[in-house]
């Protein structure tokens, strides 16, 4: 039988290998955190005006597109999603919260700690798929820009 949580467990841990120790391989992309990757703009001397929760897209999206002048309007509606999980993983066997004991928050919080910070993100409710407050765009220059 296969146990989700334990397998989160271990995801977990080789995720947290591979970013910190890069063993028993480099690092996937999609495991680094979003400071990580904003960072290096910063740190060269880029400036964000705008920075939005993948939570929400097409309004965050929106805003991007309505600052813009272009040559044709875009429907966000229509365009196709290529990075949508749904129906392609194991269907979730118990509630997010489940999946996070102490060894997991830990882990998450070894690994995503900035993010949390940064983007407000709810540590302590892993259920609460929300933020729980506004990116402050300063914040994130002075504490990345350094």
């Amino acid at each position: 039988d296969f146990d989700q949580i334990e397998m989160f467990r271990r995801f977990l841990l080789f995720a947290r290998d591979t970013i910190r120790f890069r063993k028993p391989m480099d690092p996937d992309i999609h495991w680094s955190s979003m400071s990580g990757h904003i960072s290096t703009f910063i740190a060269n001397g880029g400036r964000y005006d705008r920075i939005f929760w993948t939570e929400d897209f097409n309004t965050g999206m929106q805003q991007v597109l309505d600052a813009l002048e272009l040559p044709h309007s875009v429907d966000l509606e229509t365009m196709p999603r290529f990075n949508e999980s749904e129906g392609h993983a194991p269907k979730r066997a118990h509630p997010v919260e489940e999946y996070f004991d102490d060894l997991s928050k830990h882990l998450v919080l070894e690994i995503y700690k900035r993010d949390f910070q940064l983007f407000r993100y709810d540590f302590e409710n892993p259920g609460n798929p929300r933020p729980t407050g506004e990116i402050d765009l300063d914040e994130v220059h002075k504490k990345l820009g350094a």
